[in-house]
């Protein structure tokens, strides 16, 4: 595989919580995305950590399940994740993935080791320290 690097850059202003700050990415899919206290630990505009680190685990689990299955012989139709994080006490507890797939010709076997190794082996799931749990349904 190719290496990469990218980036993201983070500024704030203020307080811890009465503070706000604005995050940027390289390819500026966020552009001084707005985030603060409120949009972190309540229901306030703008983006969080948390939510972030979701959209890359539902995004790097469902791309690498679907290289699984490439390897497997059988190419998705569809692949639809949600990945739901649990921040309690400061620490992220857990990332659950619910994973839905319609898949023609796979078997319930392959379709369950596939997730399995997804849910293993993606980048992201490498990298948190944290329980990773899925559920995986299969559509005909």
């Amino acid at each position: 595989m190719i290496g990469m690097k990218r980036n993201a850059t983070a500024v704030w202003n203020g307080s811890g919580k009465e503070g706000n700050g604005t995050l940027t990415t390289q390819s500026t899919v966020l552009d001084k995305t707005q985030y603060s206290f409120n949009s972190r630990f309540a229901e306030g505009i703008g983006t969080n950590p948390e939510e972030l680190i979701a959209a890359a685990h539902a995004g790097c689990f469902t791309m690498k399940l679907s290289f699984v299955l490439n390897e497997a012989g059988f190419t998705a139709e569809s692949l639809e994740t949600t990945c739901t994080i649990t921040f309690e006490g400061g620490v992220l507890t857990e990332s659950h993935l619910n994973v839905t797939g319609k898949v023609p010709d796979l078997s319930e076997d392959i379709w369950t080791a596939s997730v399995e190794n997804a849910e293993k082996n993606c980048p992201i799931s490498q990298v948190l320290k944290c329980a990773i749990s899925s559920d995986a349904t299969l559509s005909v």
